[in-house]
C-alpha cells in the first residue's frame, strides 16, 4: 500500500492543493488522490514534487508491506 507524506510537507509549505498541482502540471484531483494513497504517481511526478519541497522522493512515498513480497517471491 502506498503511503505518502505529500499533505504533511504541503501543510508545513502553507500550500494549497491547487497551488502544488499547478506547480507540478496535474489536476488538483491528482494531489488529492496522492494524498489519499489511491493513485501511484509516476517516477517524473514524484521527482516534480520532491523538488517543490526539497526532499528526496523516499522521505515523500514508502510503500508498505513492498519488502515482504519480494522475499516471498525469492523464496
Amino acid at each position: 500500500m502506498l503511503t505518502t507524506q505529500i499533505k504533511r510537507h504541503r501543510v508545513l509549505a502553507d500550500m494549497s492543493q491547487g497551488e502544488l498541482a499547478e506547480r507540478v502540471g496535474v489536476r488538483r484531483e491528482t494531489i488529492g488522490h496522492l494524498e489519499r494513497g489511491t493513485y501511484n504517481p509516476s517516477l517524473k511526478l514524484a521527482w516534480d514534487i520532491a523538488k517543490v519541497f526539497g526532499v528526496r522522493i523516499e522521505e515523500l512515498f514508502s510503500f508498505d508491506g513492498f519488502e515482504g513480497s519480494l522475499e516471498r517471491e525469492g523464496e
